[in-house]
């Protein structure tokens, strides 16, 4: 058993695969001109990529330890490697607003005011609510809620995957 996988290798390596990969997606939406406005299927290729990550790290942790693998290993992988994904795309994410399109949060605001007009809503209504979404969109709270949701989603994703993955001594008997 001396020549076991270490869980930090996998989660750094996967992780920052998994990270460059968003990157590259999220620089393909922007090349596009639908990063304000990307289309559904976004999201759910993001999901895809993050399961598959978090798979193929469990997999590797796996066959490099005898193929045993405890679910709490499973779920100390895939948050571990989605919480490192979360950290680079959030450093991507500030030189993108802050460098890349320093204007983003006002075109987003902008995008955002025409909806509620299109919605109905009432100029008193509209600037309650922009007043609100000003509060949220400063680049700590960004930034926070972009690895809270991450840190959320790499629980639930490792917690399935962990379940079915899992394997311990005592299950071989």
């Amino acid at each position: 058993m001396e020549n076991q996988v270490s869980s930090k290798s996998v989660i750094l390596n996967q992780g920052l695969y998994l990270g460059i990969v968003s990157i590259l997606i999220n620089l393909v939406v922007y090349a596009l001109g639908n990063h304000l406005q990307p289309h559904w299927s976004v999201s759910v290729l993001f999901f895809v990529v993050l399961t598959v990550f978090i798979v193929m790290g469990m997999k590797q942790f796996k066959s490099g330890n005898g193929g045993f693998m405890s679910w709490g290993e499973a779920v100390k992988i895939g948050v571990g490697l989605t919480m490192i994904s979360a950290v680079i795309v959030t450093i991507y994410n500030q030189i993108f607003m802050n460098f890349i399109e320093p204007d983003l949060m006002q075109q987003m605001s902008a995008l955002q005011e025409q909806q509620w007009i299109d919605a109905g809503l009432s100029s008193d209504q509209i600037e309650t609510s922009k007043e609100m979404m000003e509060k949220f969109q400063g680049p700590l709270i960004t930034s926070a809620v972009g690895l809270l949701v991450s840190a959320i989603f790499g629980f639930i994703v490792s917690a399935i995957a962990g379940a079915v993955m899992k394997e311990s001594a005592e299950d071989q008997y």
